[in-house]
């Protein structure tokens, strides 16, 4: 992404279209693209300032509403799935999201869903079997 414009420059295309220069001939003249030029003659008009806006998206999500909530129900629940989740969101508040959005919305918020300790303990469900308990299995020739 380009750096952005000094203010400087930005006020002096301004001066130059208040003084009677289009936004064009003014931009040519500075050097910058007319696009912005207008952009920013808009923006004095507007607000007064040629300042520019935040360079962060807006938050899109549904879910950002929500977020108390959801934040909420993960921490009573820590074992809460994405699809349980889910469900709750459409039951409790009448909101349709995908797992993805969920998912998303969380990776957002630096709450992630590694497994906890108790399910380390808990082992896997298949797993190898140690070399010792194999050489007792019958039919296997130690040799």
């Amino acid at each position: 992404m380009p750096k952005a414009c000094s203010n400087d420059l930005r006020e002096r295309v301004v001066k130059a279209v208040e003084a009677g220069a289009s936004c064009r001939s003014a931009a040519l003249r500075f050097g910058v693209a007319p696009s912005s030029a207008i952009k920013w003659v808009a923006r004095w008009r507007e607000r007064g300032d040629v300042s520019p806006g935040s360079s962060r998206g807006r938050i899109r999500s549904p879910l950002h509403a929500h977020r108390e909530w959801l934040l909420d129900q993960v921490a009573a629940t820590p074992g809460l799935t994405l699809a349980e989740l889910r469900e709750r969101l459409a039951a409790e508040r009448g909101l349709s999201a995908g797992i993805a959005a969920i998912w998303s919305f969380f990776r957002r918020e630096g709450v992630s869903f590694k497994k906890n300790a108790a399910a380390v303990r808990a082992g896997q469900a298949r797993r190898r079997a140690p070399a010792n308990e194999l050489a007792a299995l019958p039919g296997r020739h130690q040799g």
